[in-house]
């Protein structure tokens, strides 16, 4: 699809572009157990908008994908020439595409629980379904939900990094990792409401800080007595 010259979307407007039969044997089903809407976009190609709904009660969320096609111009004055792409090929890049630059994603024990199945139009073929080699719909389901706990447990990991790293900067943490937080049932300082973390300048040197923090981790300047007194803090003096 990198390979696309122009799109349907940069020609829809000028030329009446029409598609070619497709196979109807060729589905798939993308499976998301990620509890958030996920929501992808390809401009070259129709249909180019796919939208995976959060994994909801049943534990996991479907969206049924379809061969699509883009358009490479040839010679001026010549018809279109319409390049069609296997729903498998948009189901891989679907999920690749999502992936990809996520934080701490590998694309292999560290990912989205994201996979898709050749072949299947329902949700009732999906949980029928099983590969040639003999492994289940719900043996894949456990291996996403895997992957995506051990990449939530990443997130949260490198979540508490940066919290240290940024002496407790709200904005260094992502959502995702406050939503793999929650998911994991771990409470951390970092999951407080970004209100409540409202950066400040320290009244001594005028480096970042955040208040609920009663020192300045710089100048070490006592910030807030009566927090410092309530934390127990001893100070050496001088």
């Amino acid at each position: 699809m990198s390979e696309v010259s122009r799109g349907f979307g940069a020609f829809q407007q000028s030329q009446q572009l029409s598609r070619l039969p497709v196979n109807p044997l060729d589905r798939c089903m993308i499976v998301s157990v990620l509890p958030k809407e996920v929501r992808e976009v390809k401009r070259t190609i129709f249909p180019g908008t796919f939208v995976i709904p959060a994994a909801g009660d049943t534990g996991f969320s479907t969206l049924l994908i379809e061969p699509g096609s883009w358009w490479k111009e040839l010679e001026e004055g010549q018809p279109m020439l319409e390049i069609q792409t296997s729903s498998i090929q948009i189901a891989e890049s679907v999920i690749k595409d999502y992936c990809v630059g996520l934080q701490a994603c590998n694309m292999g024990d560290k990912m989205p629980g994201l996979f898709f199945i050749p072949g299947v139009t329902t949700v009732k073929q999906v949980l029928a379904y099983a590969d040639k080699d003999g492994k289940t719909f719900e043996t894949m389901l456990a291996e996403a939900r895997l992957k995506q706990k051990n990449w939530f447990a990443e997130l949260v990991r490198q979540a508490d990094i940066m919290w240290s790293r940024t002496n407790g900067n709200p904005l260094s943490i992502s959502i995702d990792a406050r939503l793999a937080a929650e998911k994991l049932g771990l409470q951390k300082a970092w999951m407080q409401d970004f209100k409540s973390f409202e950066m400040s300048n320290c009244r001594a040197c005028g480096h970042m800080i955040n208040p609920i923090y009663p020192v300045c981790p710089n100048c070490k300047t006592v910030i807030d007595a009566v927090k410092a007194k309530e934390l127990g803090l001893q100070f050496v003096k001088d």
